[in-house]
């Protein structure tokens, strides 16, 4: 007679015992979490989440600091809280520490996906001006001056073109980063 749950399954992990849980707790995420995840990865089944994601959520003490928390909420706010932490590729606990830090990235609204795919579409532009950079540079090596003079609209905005990366870059950097550590830097200017 089986008596397991479905779901349910009783692994013997040897000599990788300590590691798995020592990186389940670096991750403040449950063994059964871990595996999961590495069960998937193995299946080609990956989430839609990033193992090393919102580092800066992570407290930075020892993992036997960490305590277990329990806390009462409406069954809406327990379904709202993990589909956040889905959302964002946390554990509950992770994502709700993100909260509590005010990470922009988890309290803005605005999907972390949605940024990466802002991030990675800035990156292709960016990536397509350093091709067009090359080809012209290509052109002028070989005094083809004819072709290389379809490329002065680019120069010409190229500046205002890797400065807006740059500041869309910084800014999904530092949605990612907990208020309380985030510096303000002083703007300078460069006439």
């Amino acid at each position: 007679m089986n008596n397991h749950q479905p779901g349910f399954v009783t692994v013997d992990m040897r000599d990788l015992k300590a590691a798995l849980v020592a990186r389940a707790q670096a991750q403040r995420v449950s063994v059964s979490v871990l595996v999961r995840r590495a069960v998937a990865r193995e299946f080609g089944l990956e989430e839609s989440f990033s193992p090393q994601a919102l580092e800066a959520a992570r407290d930075s003490a020892p993992a036997d600091a960490i305590v277990k928390l329990s806390i009462r909420v409406t069954t809406a706010e327990a379904e709202r809280l993990a589909a956040g932490a889905r959302l964002a590729g946390l554990s509950r606990g992770a994502y709700l520490a993100g909260l509590i830090a005010g990470i922009p990235a988890l309290t803005s609204g605005v999907s972390r996906p949605e940024q990466l795919a802002t991030l990675t579409a800035s990156n292709a532009e960016l990536s397509t001006l350093s091709r067009n950079i090359h080809h012209l540079t290509h052109l002028l090596r070989r005094g083809d001056v004819v072709p290389a003079l379809a490329y002065r609209d680019m120069l010409n905005t190229l500046d205002g073109d890797v400065r807006r990366h740059l500041v869309l870059a910084a800014g999904v950097l530092a949605d990612l980063r907990p208020r309380s550590h985030q510096a303000r830097p002083a703007q300078r200017r460069n006439h």
